[in-house]
């Protein structure tokens, strides 16, 4: 009973810490894309503090992915 309760944990572990950093990237991606539609010129900006964003945002995914593991390694 209790490895299944450590599974289930591990489980919604991974899901929510996938599950928003998944909308914010799609929404940062798309509000970047815009602003390079708009404004050309400063492409370059708004892509390097595109990537330095996206990073921050796998940075939490990969967290769950290690307090998942850690919760696994319980059993």
């Amino acid at each position: 009973m209790k490895e299944t309760i450590y599974v289930i944990a591990a489980a919604l572990c991974m899901a929510i810490s996938t599950f928003g950093p998944a909308i914010a990237q799609g929404n940062v991606a798309k509000a970047a894309m815009e602003a390079m539609a708009r404004q050309p010129d400063i492409r370059k900006d708004i892509r390097s503090s595109l990537i330095v964003a996206m990073a921050f945002m796998e940075t939490l995914t990969i967290y769950g992915l290690l307090i998942a593991f850690m919760i696994i390694s319980k059993i």
